[in-house]
């Protein structure tokens, strides 16, 4: 298994404080996510359907005709390598590690690429995989950089992959409302704007023959009844989501300018998080954990991302965690 953040039990084994006094900003997942109510009491007797209307609301929410749920876009990121024969694939680097992960597994040649690199030629491949925004960088691309690397892959039978976990805040940079094209496929998840990453609920926007073969794949009732119910709700929820893309991006500036205050200015981020590119990472995320302060560590490039604090109190228990990291 690769490491990932939110791993909050471990962490409160190995440094010894206990799970409810950390402050976990491990995930970049919003700390005030959709308040979700308690599903019906009969959903927990019923075998999820799909006609329960969850496709129909992340139609409306995308802008996508025939979104495919699937238990999280993990889910979604394991099974689309083994639709395709093996051949060479470019993942953007730094990046999700699954995606690169979950392509050689299924017999692909790998090519990781960084965002600059990718600017300057697009290499010879068959498949090419994007994070946007990027994670941990924050990097971004334009429509039309986009649409061009769509358009000359797909011109040889190829695909764009993009996953767009983190682009909900701003739904304008979306590719959702174009599809559905040849070799086009986008990836997008509850998890992180709206706060429901233990729903594991996402969608795959992509040609009806490529996500009728998904769904084959992954089988019957990939997600359960109460989570798809939630789901629903949240992604019909406009008065949340319009507050929430006006908060989050303030509290992401704040937390650049307390990073910067302590002398780690961010060399990137989004609405969600922020990345720190540092010599220092590790001696930081680990004088960070002492005080039960969780970051994400990455060791290529050395660097941290952290998450947005939930509260006053956590921002202030923040700020006095980096006072004292940086003086140790």
């Amino acid at each position: 298994m690769l490491e990932h953040g939110g791993r909050l039990r471990q962490a409160a084994a190995r440094y010894g404080i206990p799970l409810a006094r950390w402050l976990d900003l491990s995930t970049g997942i919003n700390p005030n996510g959709w308040p979700a109510p308690p599903p019906p009491a009969a959903i927990w007797q019923r075998l999820p359907e799909d006609d329960d209307g969850l496709e129909a609301a992340a139609h409306a929410y995308y802008g996508h005709p025939a979104p495919l749920s699937v238990a999280g876009s993990q889910a979604a990121i394991q099974a689309l390598p083994r639709l395709r024969p093996a051949g060479h694939v470019a993942v953007l680097d730094p990046g999700y590690a699954e995606h690169a992960e979950a392509w050689r597994r299924a017999g692909h040649e790998v090519r990781p690429i960084a965002a600059e690199r990718l600017r300057e030629a697009l290499p010879p491949v068959a498949v090419l995989v994007l994070i946007h925004p990027g994670n941990p960088t924050g990097a971004r691309f334009t429509r039309d950089e986009l649409l061009a690397w769509h358009a000359r892959l797909a011109a040889d039978g190829g695909w764009l992959i993009v996953d767009e976990a983190f682009i909900d805040t701003t739904p304008e940079h979306s590719l959702a409302d174009l599809g559905p094209r040849p070799g086009l496929i986008l990836l997008r998840s509850l998890g992180k704007f709206f706060g429901l990453a233990g729903a594991r609920v996402g969608f795959v926007l992509a040609e009806p023959w490529l996500t009728e073969a998904l769904r084959e794949r992954l089988g019957p009732w990939p997600i359960a009844a109460p989570a798809r119910w939630i789901a629903r709700q949240a992604l019909a929820d406009r008065a949340w989501q319009r507050a929430t893309r006006e908060r989050l991006p303030v509290e992401s500036q704040r937390l650049a300018a307390l990073l910067a205050r302590h002398g780690l200015p961010p060399s990137g981020g989004c609405a969600l998080f922020q990345w720190v590119a540092t010599p220092r990472a590790a001696s930081l995320h680990e004088a960070l954990a002492r005080q039960g302060v969780l970051t994400r560590l990455f060791t290529e490039p050395a660097s941290l991302r952290l998450g947005l604090p939930g509260d006053e109190p956590a921002w202030t228990r923040l700020e006095t965690a980096l006072l004292q990291a940086s003086s140790a």
